[in-house]
């Protein structure tokens, strides 16, 4: 039911549509429905956040083009018309912003109530924020953490239910190589993906016994615009010139040969097919000596100062 003094609008179709989970919706229970589509029982069904471009993009078009189907959430619908009008209605658009909480809820409805089921979830939706930390502002801050933690962890919440219901799923967490390490210039960003994996972890460990499984997809460098126009960027301090110059050089020697997104998918499809999925996968064949480098330092130091957490037992 609606909750008093609000009315609830529904958008109802039976092809192809552009779903806009609208003000009116949010917070009315079963939000914008669609006539569900005849059963089927091939192929999966994907919820992926942030379709318009990048992996959301690719790993849309991997599963249409192999028989599934994809509701497809972006800003902007218009960006997946060509997808409509290639796929038909194994792909549903629907214009989500990840930071409204009830919008997240109605739409994740919507999805399940056009395919019947959900078997990948996919949060996908962020973007980077660059700048030193004393350089972000609060509300640069709190945008970050509203998109790339709380925009994940609303759509984790609103299709958990329907997959406890059928006893199956796999929700696939964005990470990033900055959600195990951490890199000057990033630093805001990576407290997000830091936040995103802990709350992944945990919650994979909350949710196995109904069949579900979770897995956070690492990447390092790709070509998805992540760095370009999509990202954002504080206001540089004078006092920070020196620094900042060394951090740029220094990312663009370790960037200097970003993966292929378009490649991504075929990598994407092996994680979401296996019978045993990972709870961490790298994306890209830089992370892995990036991580063995970051671990086998953490434990040198907890093991030099290891007299010190004794000292500390009391």
């Amino acid at each position: 039911m609606p909750p008093p003094g609000r009315s609830c609008t529904t958008t109802t179709s039976t092809g192809p549509v552009s779903n806009t989970v609208s003000p009116a919706s949010r917070g009315c229970g079963a939000g914008p429905t669609v006539v569900p589509m005849a059963e089927e029982n091939n192929g999966k069904v994907w919820f992926i956040t942030g379709t318009s471009r990048g992996f959301g993009r690719a790993w849309a078009e991997a599963a249409l083009e192999r028989g599934d189907r994809v509701a497809a959430t972006a800003r902007d619908v218009a960006s997946l018309d060509d997808l409509v009008e290639k796929y038909g209605d194994r792909l549903l658009p629907v214009q989500l912003d990840v930071t409204d909480r009830e919008a997240d809820f109605a739409a994740v409805r919507v999805a399940h109530d056009r395919f019947g089921r959900l078997d990948v979830v996919v949060n996908n939706a962020g973007y980077g924020h660059f700048g030193f930390i004393e350089e972000v502002t609060e509300d640069e801050a709190r945008a970050q953490l509203e998109t790339n933690v709380f925009g994940a962890l609303w759509v984790t919440q609103a299709a958990l239910p329907y997959l406890r219901a059928q006893g199956s799923g796999h929700i696939i967490q964005v990470s990033s190589i900055g959600g195990i390490t951490a890199f000057p210039l990033v630093g805001i960003y990576n407290a997000s993906k830091w936040a995103l994996e802990g709350f992944s972890q945990a919650l994979a460990q909350e949710v196995a016994s109904f069949g579900i499984h979770v897995t956070l997809v690492e990447p390092a460098a790709f070509a998805t615009d992540w760095a370009g126009s999509s990202s954002k960027h504080s206001a540089e301090s004078p006092d920070y010139a020196d620094v900042h110059r060394a951090v740029a050089e220094s990312r663009k020697q370790r960037n200097s040969t970003p993966g292929d997104a378009e490649a991504s998918a075929a990598a994407i499809l092996k994680v979401v097919d296996a019978e045993e999925p990972p709870l961490r996968v790298f994306f890209g064949s830089g992370p892995l000596a990036l991580a063995k480098a970051d671990y086998a330092a953490r434990i040198a130091t907890w093991e030099e100062w290891q007299p010190v957490a004794e000292l500390a037992q009391g």
